[in-house]
């Protein structure tokens, strides 16, 4: 009996144990099933990283980042590419397996305040990452010198937080950086140079922004750190321990806009060539040991806020630059042994809206008279010797006279009064009443109760001293929300309130954003809240710039979590015994299905050629008018193995090289690299749309590659490159006004042939002068199809598609619906347009081309009072015949609604209409064009326009809806 007891329970053993198994190795394929969505070597370290992490997002669950939508984590192709994780308040410590995600592009896990501890050297292994942002988290030691490893990095921002010790030299080796920012932080030590041997930060030549505001830098200012080869915009050093003198190679560094070397310890003159930096905005030179005269600024018409206060100058006459200054806002001159009487003059500036002059030695009579500028709202000239005031203008905002001869003696005049903190009351209005919002929850300006996102903005340099201004908030409100909105936020409203200058003289303001359609956010609307606020290169805000955004701590909705009692999971591991082996069955089956899915999913990523193979010739290869498949072996002889005597030019996809073809035909071979922004779709479309359009005007296609893993294409060669480069002045190309008309043209002809004959319908998508080539006769031809997108004939007019393009040519309407149309492209070469006038990229210095014309645009005027935007090179205004015509096509096609831009047929038509009045025939060299254009009228959406008339007009061109083809 026992025996038969002992056999039935081992017998039974044995099938639990068998049941076991197979529900492990069930939980094995699903493993394996979900993994094939990542990288498993990436999935394993991203586990690791998330290890480290305490408060982690909910939704970072499971065994596929990819697949399964973690917070934050974007992929491509199966890698994992970006981290974006601000304030989403995780905890803990950054692990080292972080490097273990070689494809890794962005990280930003900002405004996680208990994230700390050391940054972990492997960050250095991460050899693509192009963005490092941990703005306001807790971690502490130094910074590694292995990020100097990191040749991709255009963004390092590593401010207000705990690190310590020497900037590592190595940092000087980070050749693709534009942002440089540890401010405030606890970092030592001298500013690093090269010597030879070592790298250091003169070498970073590409870097526009230097921040190393708020730490405990010491030594000199090296003047080695400035040379003619650097194209720095911002020297932010304010509030650390430097010593010597302001270095005089400054005036090396022409681009320099923004200088903050305040609340140091320098000593000596300021540099007597500091004038010469005519782009300098701001200018703080404030709380040092300056000495010497007080510093000739003259010239300097850029200027718009100057701080020279609290230093040691020579007692100095009141200097001429004081009144000829011509952008100046904010003049602070505090205890700068400034001497005599004030000149009438100063207060006649319009800009002019501050002047703090007080603890000086001016005396004399203080008189202000009709012309006083109507910006002006404070004059601060305590404690001088001032005799008497005379008002003869009525001016009633703040004047202070305290400590003055002409208080001395009883007055109680208000300015005789001492000016207490100025700092403005403003606050978001509402017109709410008699709502009382639950605890914790705060009242939107729309007057509803929510949990609001909110946190102090701090601006670091400032434009504008008039705090009292509503305008710059209101201002302020709308830049945040629309900004917001367009990145699909669920916002309801923005309010700022309590504006206040500290004492580092960065203005900090209240901001708080509030949710739309519920009480509260969730982890999805906080992270791209929270990510607009840490990409400080952003320069959304007019008055106040370069800011940084400290919020505070933030409850969310949980995405993705969600806790199972006890009892629920008993009964779900009572029940599984049961079902296990149908689920076993259903999961190998589920398996085989997405395993082959997924391969065939990563070959057409990967390989989207389907049979093209150069190999075979029975067929395999599409046959592809005009265009040749060439093998790796023909290109690389062609362009001497691809040398770099023939390398002509580069981009986002790789780089381009001149070549010759056995039959002697000059061609250019675009290469992509491994890893080109450009991938297996983009080249396969460039060929398949190229090989079926043909027009004078659009770059032909000579061939492609495909061979050995390249993918190449092979145009014809045009010898005088891109319009970008003749516009800059690379190509040693003289373009005057009459050949801009014939670009203009050449360029509107071809995209006018892809809106209207091509079958279907094509938009470029990337309509920019970098992709405008010029041949031997600078005959413009429209090059790089790559995102370009067929149309479909029904009868919507557009297809909605993720939006791609170029930044500064972008349609804002198709940026925000995605929805592409014809009159996206009209957009691009309305910016274009707009190029050909001035020179200037679209983007600018922070500055937008579109912008400048319209707020410049004066048509009562002969240019159009764009005299200081025209480029010098297109001649004297006289010799610009159809100029103010060609402004006013051009700000139609920039229009903000694609309905009220005109097509590409009615701009080609308008372009050759100019060409006529600067005596041009626009048909001279024209063999492909089918109409004449001997009339003097044309027909324009419907309205017909004489020359006559349009010579006169200034208008926008009447608006319809019904256009057609």
């Amino acid at each position: 009996m026992e025996h038969s007891l002992i056999i039935d329970s081992i017998w039974h053993l044995r099938q639990m144990t068998q049941k076991c198994w197979i529900f492990l190795l069930f939980i094995v394929f699903c493993v394996v099933i979900v993994a094939e969505n990542t990288v498993s070597d990436e999935a394993a370290a991203l586990k690791a990283v998330a290890d480290g992490f305490q408060n982690k997002p909910g939704s970072w669950n499971g065994f596929d980042p990819c697949g399964s939508v973690w917070l934050g984590i974007k992929c491509t192709n199966y890698h994992i590419t970006s981290i974006i994780l601000p304030s989403v308040g995780v905890t803990g410590t950054l692990a080292g397996d972080i490097g273990n995600l070689p494809e890794l592009l962005f990280l930003d896990l900002s405004y996680n305040p208990d994230l700390g501890g050391s940054l972990p050297a492997s960050i250095g292994k991460l050899h693509k990452l192009k963005n490092l942002i941990l703005l306001g988290c807790g971690f502490s030691g130094q910074i590694p010198p292995e990020l100097g490893n990191l040749q991709h990095l255009t963004i390092l921002d590593l401010n207000y937080n705990k690190l310590s010790g020497p900037i590592p030299p190595s940092l000087g080796n980070l050749s693709s950086l534009y942002w440089f920012d540890i401010t405030e932080n606890e970092i030592s030590g001298t500013i690093p140079i090269s010597d030879g041997i070592n790298p250091g930060l003169d070498m970073l030549r590409r870097t526009e922004h230097f921040h190393f505001g708020g730490n405990k830098l010491s030594g000199n200012i090296p003047p080695e750190l400035f040379h003619s080869g650097m194209v720095m915009e911002h020297l932010i050093c304010n509030n650390n321990n430097f010593t010597g003198s302001i270095p005089s190679t400054l005036n090396l560094v022409p681009s320099l806009e923004a200088l903050r070397l305040d609340g140091n310890k320098l000593t000596g003159p300021v540099p007597t060539t500091i004038n010469s930096l005519t782009s300098m905005k701001e200018l703080y030179l404030s709380n040092n040991l300056l000495t010497g005269p007080l510093p000739n600024l003259t010239g300097m018409n850029a200027l718009d806020y100057v701080d020279l206060s609290n230093n040691s100058f020579d007692v100095s006459d009141v200097p001429p630059w004081f009144s000829s200054l011509p952008s100046l806002t904010t003049l602070l001159l505090e205890h700068s042994q400034v001497q005599g009487g004030i000149p009438a003059g100063l207060f006649s500036f319009s800009p002019l809206q501050t002047v703090q002059l007080k603890n000086n030695l001016l005396n004399g009579t203080l008189e202000i008279d009709s012309g006083y500028s109507t910006q002006l709202r404070l004059v601060d000239l305590q404690t001088n010797d001032i005799a008497d005031f005379r008002n003869n203008g009525n001016y009633n905002k703040t004047i202070i006279l305290a400590d003055n001869p002409v208080c001395r003696h009883g007055s109680n005049e208000n300015y005789c009064a001492a000016r207490t903190k100025n700092n403005s009351p403003y606050s978001t209005p509402n017109s709410c009443s008699g709502i009382d919002c639950p605890s914790e929850q705060a009242l939107s300006p729309n007057c509803f109760c929510s949990y609001p996102y909110e946190g102090i903005l701090y601006f670091r340099l400032l434009t504008v001293s008039n705090f009292q201004n509503s305008t710059y908030y209101q201002d302020l409100e709308k830049k945040i929300l629309s900004t917001l909105q367009v990145r699909k936020v669920p916002v309801d409203s923005v309010a700022v309130h309590d504006p206040f200058m500290d004492a580092s003289n960065y203005l900090e303001i209240s901001v708080e954003v509030f949710p739309s359609g519920k009480a509260k956010f969730d982890q999805g609307d906080i992270v791209l809240i929270a990510s607009f606020f840490s990409n400080q290169t952003s320069d959304i805000f007019d008055y106040f710039t370069l800011y940084n955004f400290i919020p505070k701590p933030y409850i969310p909705i949980l995405e993705g979590s969600s806790s199972k009692s006890s009892n629920t999971a008993a009964i779900v591991g009572a029940s599984a015994g049961g079902v296990v082996a149908l689920l076993v069955i259903i999961g190998l089956v589920i398996f085989v299905m997405i395993r082959k899915k997924g391969k065939a999913k990563k070959m057409e990523q990967s390989y989207p050629f389907g049979s093209w193979d150069p190999s075979k010739r029975s067929g395999s290869v599409p046959q592809l008018k005009g265009a040749r498949c060439f093998s790796f072996e023909e290109l690389k002889k062609c362009t001497d193995n691809f040398s770099e005597p023939n390398h002509i030019g580069s981009g986002g996809y790789g780089k381009v090289y001149k070549g010759t073809l056995l039959d002697g035909q000059m061609v250019a071979v675009k290469r992509a690299q491994e890893d080109s922004m450009q991938g297996g779709h983009e080249f396969k479309n460039e060929i398949e749309l190229l090989t079926r359009v043909h027009h004078r005007n659009l770059v032909n296609l000579v061939g492609f590659c495909f061979d050995q893993g390249e993918q190449m294409l092979v145009y014809e060669y045009l010898p005088n490159g891109t319009l970008r480069e003749s516009l800059s002045g690379m190509s040693g190309i003289r373009l005057d006004w009459k050949k801009r008309l014939w670009i203009a043209l050449d360029a509107a002809r071809g995209l006018s042939y892809l809106h209207f004959l091509a079958d279907p319908p094509i938009v470029h998508r990337d309509i920019k002068s970098n992709n405008i080539l010029l041949d031997n006769h600078l005959h413009a031809k429209v090059a790089d199809f790559g995102l370009s997108k067929p149309m479909t004939n029904d009868r919507k007019g557009h297809v909605t598609t993720q939006v791609k393009g170029t930044m500064g040519y972008l349609d804002p309407e198709y940026y925000m619906t995605q929805q592409l149309t014809e009159k996206s492209d009209v957009y691009s070469f309305g910016v274009l347009l707009l190029e050909l006038i001035t020179a200037r990229k679209p983007i600018e210095r922070n500055k937008y081309i579109v912008r400048e014309v319209k707020s410049a645009i004066d048509k009562k005027t002969e240019l159009y009072g764009l005299e200081q935007l025209v480029d010098s090179t297109i001649g004297l205004s006289n010799t610009l015949a159809g100029f103010n015509r060609f402004v006013d096509l051009a700000l139609m096609c920039v229009g903000e609604s694609g309905a009220d831009r005109p097509t590409m047929s009615e701009v080609v038509k308008e372009i050759e209409n100019i060409m006529q009045l600067a005596g041009i025939n626009p048909n001279a060299e024209s063999a492909s064009t089918s109409a004449s254009y001997g009339d003097s009228s044309f027909t324009l959406r419907g309205h017909l326009y004489s020359n006559e008339a349009l010579m006169n007009y200034s208008g926008a061109i009447p608006s319809s809806r019904s256009d057609t083809k």
